[in-house]
């Protein structure tokens, strides 16, 4: 008995626990738009700057990344300064992955812009907003996108 798992079993585990580091080193090296992909939550807050004011804003929306540079929006709920909006449905958009894992994604037209960090495997990302749609606003906002569905 002994002898049997020396020869099979042992070898077999050890192979097994191998995979993970050789699929981790294979597959995580780089980016490139194939890897967002699926639907993502995205929870930000923050404040646009009009006139010289902070205004607080937040927003919760799932995000479809379709790998091929387009998303679409299929819900989003925005706070600006206590105005609640919901977006209709279906918004549209377009984003670019690097291989060094940075890219951006513009929402609408017109919509905001953001520059995106995206962590290896794509599961999570880190958004930062650089453009408002709002004339005049500066966009101080954050958040965190996390993938919930392929």
């Amino acid at each position: 008995m002994k002898t049997l798992i020396r020869r099979t079993i042992l070898p077999m585990a050890m192979t097994l626990a191998a995979v993970p580091a050789a699929w981790s080193q294979e597959h995580h090296t780089g980016c490139s738009n194939f890897t967002l992909r699926g639907l993502y939550a995205f929870n930000a807050s923050g404040f646009n700057i009009l006139a010289g004011v902070g205004q607080p804003k937040a927003i919760v929306e799932l995000i479809r990344f379709n790998e091929d540079g387009t998303v679409t929006v299929p819900a989003a709920t925005r706070s600006a300064n206590g105005a609640i909006v919901r977006s209709p449905a279906n918004g549209v958009g377009n984003y670019t992955l690097a291989a060094d894992c940075t890219g951006s994604l513009m929402l609408g037209p017109p919509g905001p812009t953001f520059d995106l960090f995206v962590m290896p495997g794509g599961w999570k990302i880190r958004m930062i907003q650089i453009t408002d749609p709002t004339p005049g606003a500066q966009p101080v906002l954050q958040g965190i996108a996390e993938r919930i569905a392929p």
